[in-house]
């Protein structure tokens, strides 16, 4: 289950504008991506035996190649970026803009593998910039960052 994220009390040090990222999300994505095209294309142009001198089966080598890294590549691009005006979180498939007064309240419970924003209209978005996988000391902090932000910059929720 999740639970809501307190901001932190006082100042954050450090700029609070800066983009969430993955630490290490976004250099294995590329360097696997890199590998993978690299591997098929070396396969597709020195492979050997029945129907390896086929142009086509060459072309479909390097297009699964590219398919796999064109997909790392939207891997490595996960990230949150913030501006005093507005919050835009860039997932693997759907890149969201929010004005900050949008977002209610910031989530991150001890199982959930990202953050997730509960928005006035009813709705969760996942914030994969801000990944479990980068370690509880600093993935809980950042999300105490997004979450004073959004208490800062956003209108509070009433009750």
């Amino acid at each position: 289950m999740s639970s809501y994220v307190a901001p932190p009390p006082g100042d954050l040090s450090g700029d609070p504008y800066a983009p969430f990222r993955p630490r290490w999300g976004t250099a294995v994505a590329y360097t696997a991506a890199v590998v993978i095209l690299a591997g098929c294309t070396f396969v597709a142009l020195v492979a050997t035996g029945p129907g390896t001198d086929s142009g086509w089966n060459k072309a479909a080598t390097i297009g699964v190649g590219a398919f796999c890294a064109l997909i790392l590549w939207r891997l490595g691009q996960v990230r949150a970026t913030v501006t005093p005006e507005r919050l835009t979180v860039h997932n693997i498939v759907v890149t969201r803009r929010l004005e900050w007064a949008e977002v209610l309240s910031v989530r991150f419970g001890p199982g959930d593998p990202w953050v997730r924003l509960d928005l006035s209209d009813g709705k969760a978005l996942a914030v994969m910039g801000i990944q479990r996988a980068d370690g509880a000391r600093r993935s809980e902090n950042e999300a105490a960052r997004l979450a004073a932000l959004v208490q800062a910059l956003g209108e509070a929720p009433e009750g």
